[in-house]
Parts: C-alpha cells; sequence; structure tokens
C-alpha cells in the first residue's frame, strides 16, 4: 500500500507542533507523508498559487488547531482552499490546554479530534 500524501496545515506560532508531526511521519510504519508550504516570506501570490497545486495533490488535509490558528491568515487561507477543492479535512487540537474557545467559520464542517496516533492512523486509513 502507498502511502498517503498529507498536507499539514499550522499557524507558525505552532511549528513545533508541526515538527512533532513531521516526526511522526518518518516512522517507517507511518501511514502518510507529508507536504509542507511554510510561508517564510510575506504572502505573495505565487504562494497561493503553489499552495493550491500542492493541496490538490494530496489525499488529504491535516489542521493543526490552537488558540493560535484563528489570526493565521496563511493557515485560514490554506483550510478554505481544501474545502473549495473538496479535498478531505481533518483538524487535530495541538493540546488539551491550548484549544481555542471557538473555531474560526473556515473550519465549518472539519471534524477537530484529540491529537492522538490513532484518530489520525484511522483518519488518514479513510482517504
Amino acid at each position: 500500500m502507498s502511502k498517503k500524501r498529507v498536507f499539514i496545515s499550522f499557524a507558525m506560532e505552532d511549528k513545533a507542533l508541526r515538527d512533532f508531526l513531521v516526526g511522526q511521519a518518518k516512522n517507517e510504519k507511518s501511514p502518510f507523508e507529508f507536504v509542507d508550504m511554510s510561508v517564510k516570506k510575506p504572502w505573495e501570490s505565487a504562494w497561493k498559487t503553489n499552495c493550491r497545486t500542492k493541496i490538490k495533490g494530496c489525499d488529504g488535509v491535516i489542521v493543526i488547531v490552537t488558540k493560535n490558528t484563528k489570526n493565521a491568515d496563511g493557515q485560514l487561507w490554506e483550510v478554505k482552499c481544501a474545502k473549495e477543492e473538496s479535498i478531505p479535512r481533518r483538524g487535530i487540537y495541538g493540546s488539551s490546554t491550548d484549544r481555542p474557545a471557538t473555531l474560526p467559520k473556515e473550519l465549518e464542517g472539519t471534524r477537530v479530534v484529540n491529537w492522538t496516533w490513532d484518530n489520525i492512523k484511522n483518519w488518514i486509513d479513510t482517504l
């Protein structure tokens, strides 16, 4: 069985959580590989075009959800893009203590679950 391509959407303040998820993906038993489009420069239209292409080439999008998500313009755009492209999305809470009180409107229709290996693997298995 080939690995699934999964786009990881995260707020830049949550880079350490993304790095942790990437570390999990490097495990030889991991069912996925990740695609990263972190914004390292100010927003450019080319970034959006390239990002959309990457998202369309993925089997799904994992959204790391924390209190930073509501202010993460790039992350919210990625979620909106995935929805527009009909790419399956799954939110995972970055931690039990850093959950937002409410979810941004861009996450409507996206199920958000606790970050556990079983939750991630089981969702990826459905892709």
